[in-house]
């Protein structure tokens, strides 16, 4: 099984779209993004339906995961998160509003996406297995998979992450871990990457595509 997995949208939709669009072959790959579909960019909306349509149309070859934004929203709206709010969360909800959307409407998609994915070869989450964390399933540790941003545990197979943009505007593998990171800032102006994985966890090609200038505002 060959994987096309991507890295952190938010927001980003046409970005995301036209990666889908030029570099997924629905037939061959099972299409796995790591979380953080939505914040910071200028269409949440539009990506969160995008991301459930692709979703409902493709069963068996298309996996979300659950990013840390996909977990504050949940917090907010169940039991309040400010943090949220104040970065990035008002915006979001405004953008919903002016669709004449609920964001109520998508928690329980939101709250059913998995922390993880896995091979025997490849493991895949938002932000990879602490060397130290305890327990990394445990959401709202900042330890967790979702949330951790210190040294990665090898895990005697490849790492695929997001979570922290990379320096380098481009994906960046770290050999001591084995982690291959795919967050290249598409909020940020600069892009949406994804990478090919053939069955043997083998890195057959990494895609860049540059943010669509109208994603993000200036």
């Amino acid at each position: 099984m060959e994987l096309f997995v991507v890295g952190d949208v938010h927001g980003c939709f046409h970005t995301f779209n036209k990666l889908i669009d030029d570099h997924w072959n629905r037939d061959k790959q099972v299409l796995v993004q790591l979380g953080d579909l939505l914040d910071r960019g200028n269409f949440s909306p539009e990506t969160i339906l995008y991301a459930i349509e692709l979703q409902k149309s493709n069963p068996d070859k298309v996996k979300f995961l659950k990013g840390n934004h996909e977990f504050e929203v949940i917090q907010h709206l169940n039991e309040g998160n400010e943090n949220w709010f104040r970065q990035c969360g008002q915006e979001t909800i405004k953008q919903f509003e002016r669709k004449s959307l609920d964001l109520i409407n998508y928690i329980s998609w939101m709250e059913s996406l998995p922390l993880y994915f896995e091979t025997d070869n490849v493991f895949i989450s938002h932000a990879g297995i602490s060397l130290t964390a305890e327990n990394p399933m445990e959401e709202s540790h900042p330890e967790s998979v979702l949330w951790t941003r210190g040294q990665l545990k090898n895990l005697g197979k490849l790492q695929i992450i997001g979570h922290t943009p990379c320096k380098s505007g481009r994906a960046e593998l770290d050999k001591k871990s084995n982690t291959l990171n795919i967050d290249t800032g598409a909020y940020r102006h600069v892009g949406l990457s994804a990478v090919k994985v053939n069955g043997e966890g083998k890195i057959k090609e990494i895609v860049f595509v540059p943010t669509v200038s109208k994603d993000v505002t200036a």
